[in-house]
């Protein structure tokens, strides 16, 4: 099978205070805020980008791979019998950036997605 995992992009963390939370992230470790949408915070960290949200359906956090081609890493992972919990799909535009991911599942019920990016 063909390597489609490039490396982690994303990390999420459940937060109980997300304004709380935005200011311990960026103004005590000094993260670089990236942007706010409602409850999702997202900051750069090195090459990885961390999302802090007040709900993530009772996990502590998730692990967003990066993938070239997320399409082909969806069709490949499945032959694999990964089972998805949804097909790829489009979350976010930011400028003329679109943001795909496609959550799944471990062999231990933790929730892992694998994402792409690209300009449009």
């Amino acid at each position: 099978m063909e390597k489609n995992i490039l490396g982690i992009g994303q990390i999420a963390f459940s937060v109980k205070d997300i304004k709380r939370a935005k200011s311990f992230y960026q103004e005590k470790l000094g993260l670089t805020h990236l942007f706010s949408s409602g409850d999702l915070v997202f900051f750069k960290s090195g090459e990885v980008r961390i999302l802090l949200t007040l709900d993530l359906q009772a996990s502590n956090s998730i692990l967003y791979f990066n993938v070239s081609d997320i399409l082909k890493a969806f069709e490949d992972m499945k032959s694999n019998q990964v089972e998805f919990l949804q097909s790829p799909h489009l979350v976010a535009r930011m400028g003329n950036v679109e943001t795909w991911m496609a959550f799944f599942k471990d062999s231990e019920g933790n929730t892992l997605a694998i994402m792409s990016e690209f300009e449009t």
